[in-house]
């Protein structure tokens, strides 16, 4: 059995056991479904100005801003559909062996995957929202042919719902993401390698609380060493579905 299989092995015993988990994830969870991160080799801030998403930026030449928010999020990525990995954490939701999904992705993967109970740590890309009168839109609903794209009920400027540059986190997810921390037994972190600030600092809160840490990444990241117990080395879906079946079908032993 190699090292790998061992850690399944161990990371699916901890899951059965485990009275409250969080999985807590980022792009990487994503890149199987075409959509890039935005930083390292091949992210979106080596083709496109990441100054294009500041707040300000968007409130001076929101045309601008629209064309390359439009370009990226919804031409390129619209039409990503979930992954293995998104759809096991569903299966996990579904069968009680998951209770919450911090996620910093804005991709709502998770959602169509069939997560209910999920908290979008830096937005949501699905919604857009008025910066006068703060109505909410499904992004389906609203004409990007034309921009930028104007509110109906009042004429004011429609952004998408995730956190630009400048922008602080919302206060739910930020609260769910603090409370997972403090109360999860496993902490099962999932393509996201620990570089961005407030996020990274949820699974070092949830070691500081007594929670096993269990790591999905294809090469270590800033957790690996710091606080992972398990670490579950390859692509999201390859070690997702590999988790999947040693979580689902039932043991043969009498351990």
């Amino acid at each position: 059995m190699t090292l790998n299989e061992k850690n399944i092995h161990k990371a699916a015993e901890f899951l059965r056991k485990s009275k409250f988990t969080t999985a807590y994830t980022g792009a990487g969870i994503s890149v199987e479904s075409g959509i890039p991160p935005f930083r390292g080799e091949g992210g979106l801030w080596t083709k496109y100005d990441p100054n294009l998403l500041d707040i300000d930026h968007f409130i001076q030449d929101p045309l601008r801003a629209w064309e390359i928010i439009k370009e990226i999020y919804y031409s390129h990525f619209g039409s990503a559909k979930p992954n293995k990995a998104h759809l096991v954490l569903a299966e996990m939701e579904q069968r009680g062996l998951l209770g919450r999904t911090i996620t910093q992705n804005i991709d709502n993967l998770h959602q169509e995957a069939g997560c209910k109970n999920v908290f979008d740590f830096h937005g949501n890309s699905k919604r857009l929202v008025c910066l006068s009168c703060h109505t909410y839109y499904a992004v389906t609903d609203v004409n990007l042919d034309h921009l930028p794209p104007a509110c109906r009920q009042c004429g004011g400027l429609l952004k998408p719902d995730y956190v630009f540059f400048g922008e602080s986190i919302p206060q739910i997810p930020l609260s769910a993401a603090y409370e997972a921390a403090k109360i999860s037994d496993v902490f099962l972190i999932i393509g996201t390698t620990g570089e961005v600030m407030p996020a990274n600092q949820f699974p070092l809160i949830a070691k500081e609380n007594g929670a096993t840490i269990i790591e999905v990444n294809p090469h270590e990241s800033n957790y690996t060493s710091a606080v992972t117990d398990i670490f579950l080395q390859g692509k999201a879906t390859e070690m997702m579905e590999l988790l999947a079946e040693a979580l689902f079908t039932p043991s043969l032993d009498n351990d």
